[in-house]
């Protein structure tokens, strides 16, 4: 149990470098850091996709292929998110996404909303509000372009982790990493080839990256989730967001504006109680 605590605390924490690692290859292309953080999990675990004891296109594996399709814009657009935008403003919107899952099971699965629900959605979309009020609505304004990407990036995370959990019997955790990033690490192949320059110092950042968030993080999450309940897990997971805006204040300067605290605080706070409300009745 204490090691299935600590692994969660440390995905966590890793987890939250990946907004600075992302402006930290600045030379790169969205594409092409797509293609790292792809290319270099499907690369280290290519023994499971070509293993013939347990082969991966079995089962709903059709599914699996729509869902590592959807995951190529939510990459594109959590990439984007990072970029145009504060990690502090990236991060707290893109942990929306526990919001939007519970939004599609609701609609999926016919479940009416209960009052407390609707009360929280609401505090949820205040939060949005309150985060956006001290932003001018033009698409030449990079942090709305960025923020407007973070909330799209989380509605694609949640539609991609409805459809990964529908099928999480069906497949090993090093399978199911693989669905995640095949389509995408063919779909940003050719990226690579448009580099302005290459810098060795960057592609060195690029595979790290790949094995930290694309590998480490993934591998410590599944085998936490294993030994904890789903509401540990997710709540444990919301260190990421600490992690994420020390590390931009550290190492990148970056302050928390007024705004997206108090903003980040009521969807974070919605996010949280809607998780562990669904998790209790599963």
């Amino acid at each position: 149990m204490n090691k299935a605590l600590y692994a969660i605390i440390l995905c966590a924490l890793i987890a939250g470098n990946n907004g600075v690692l992302i402006k930290l290859m600045d030379t790169f292309s969205t594409g092409s850091i797509a293609f790292f953080r792809t290319m270099v999990p499907v690369l280290v675990l290519s023994p499971v996709l070509f293993s013939k004891s347990k082969p991966i296109f079995t089962g709903n594996y059709k599914r699996m292929l729509w869902a590592s399709a959807i995951n190529v814009g939510r990459l594109y657009l959590y990439l984007m998110a990072f970029i145009y935008t504060s990690i502090g403003n990236a991060v707290v919107l893109i942990y929306s996404w526990p919001i939007f899952v519970f939004l599609i099971e609701s609609n999926y699965y016919k479940r009416p909303l209960k009052r407390q629900q609707v009360l929280l959605l609401l505090l949820a979309f205040l939060g949005m509000v309150i985060t956006y009020a001290n932003k001018s609505f033009s698409f030449e304004n990079d942090d709305m372009v960025g923020m407007i990407a973070a909330v799209l990036s989380a509605l694609g995370y949640a539609i991609t982790v409805v459809m990964f959990k529908s099928e999480s019997d069906n497949y090993s955790q090093e399978q199911i990493i693989i669905f995640q990033n095949l389509v995408s690490s063919v779909f940003f192949l050719p990226f690579i080839f448009f580099l302005p320059e290459l810098q060795w110092s960057q592609v060195g950042i690029g595979i790290f990256y790949g094995l930290l968030i694309g590998l480490v993080v993934f591998k410590l999450f599944f085998y936490g989730l294993k030994y904890l309940s789903a509401a540990t897990a997710s709540g444990l997971m919301y260190l990421e967001i600490i992690s994420a805006i020390a590390l931009g204040y550290f190492v990148l300067d970056e302050n928390l504006g007024v705004n997206t605290a108090i903003g980040g605080l009521l969807i974070l706070t919605s996010s949280y109680l809607i998780t562990r409300t669904n998790t209790k009745k599963e």
